[in-house]
């Protein structure tokens, strides 16, 4: 296996690499085309299912591994020339299809019989993906009805819409041993996996070439906080509105100028351009 050395991009999608309002990432473009052109992994790592992860993989041209899920499950395609899969220890390794996959999640099925019991207590209004057909999501959401078709095609994580007693919510969803997060729109019930636990599992697999590593995680929003804390370089874009995440506390954290793909696009370059090769 041939090591790499370099800079190791992860990042969050949905405001962030593609724009949250209308979901392109064409702001993004010049920063995407030269890291690739330079060799540079972008490791995708968003709460976006493997579906919806592999329509924008295609059209941006990527191929390197990327996480779904808020850390549900690590997708290695078969070949890729940096990690070598036989070292993967300790976890749920699977073959299926063109993916290696590490399996760090529980089963979707047993999350919605869980959210189910939370719901039936009465402190609120939740509503899931699973709830709602493609039609209802995308009208939710802003997807088109085959992004919602995808969004729903879920694995290791539900998303949800909560309205109610917040602080009880967090404590039903940790009493059954599961955990939660934020993103931009929708709050997540997923098992013990995050994005963190995800990026450094990762990172270590591209380390054990032998290389140097920096790793660089790029997102906007709490749910990314673990990736934040476990790369090299942390950065946070703006919300669309010009405003940060206030929620999100990493030390070191590097604040872009300018919100989704357009801050994506000048701090990546801003490190592209600042490092060799």
């Amino acid at each position: 296996m041939t090591s790499y050395r370099g800079i190791l991009v992860f990042t969050d999608l949905d405001g962030t690499l593609i724009d949250h309002n209308t979901y392109s990432w064409e702001g993004a473009r010049e920063a995407l085309e030269e890291g690739k052109r330079r060799g540079v992994p972008i490791v995708v790592c968003t709460s976006k299912t493997r579906a919806e992860i592999e329509v924008y993989r295609e059209e941006m041209g990527l191929g390197d591994p990327f996480i779904s899920e808020n850390g549900g499950a690590i997708f290695i395609p078969r070949g890729y020339p940096w990690i070598n899969v036989n070292q993967i220890r300790g976890e749920r390794r699977v073959k299926r299809g063109k993916y290696t996959i590490i399996e760090l999640g529980v089963r979707y099925k047993l999350l919605r019989s869980k959210l189910r019991e939370i719901r039936e207590l009465g402190i609120g209004d939740i509503c899931g993906f699973g709830d709602m057909s493609a039609e209802e999501l995308s009208q939710d959401s802003g997807l088109s009805l085959e992004e919602a078709r995808l969004a729903k095609r879920r694995e290791y994580d539900e998303a949800f819409r909560f309205e109610g007693d917040e602080k009880r919510l967090i404590e039903e969803i940790e009493r059954r041993g599961l955990k939660w997060t934020r993103g931009g729109r929708y709050w997540h019930i997923m098992g013990n996996n995050d994005k963190g636990k995800a990026v450094r599992i990762l990172t270590d697999l591209f380390k054990s070439g032998g290389g140097k590593i920096e790793s660089v995680g790029i997102g906007d929003s709490l749910n990314d906080e673990p990736m934040l804390r476990s790369v090299d370089v942390p950065i946070l874009v703006q919300k669309p509105d010009g405003s940060y995440d206030a929620r999100v506390q990493v030390t070191g954290l590097i604040l872009a100028d300018a919100p989704g793909p357009v801050g994506w696009n000048r701090m990546i370059m801003r490190i592209l351009g600042s490092s060799r090769g």
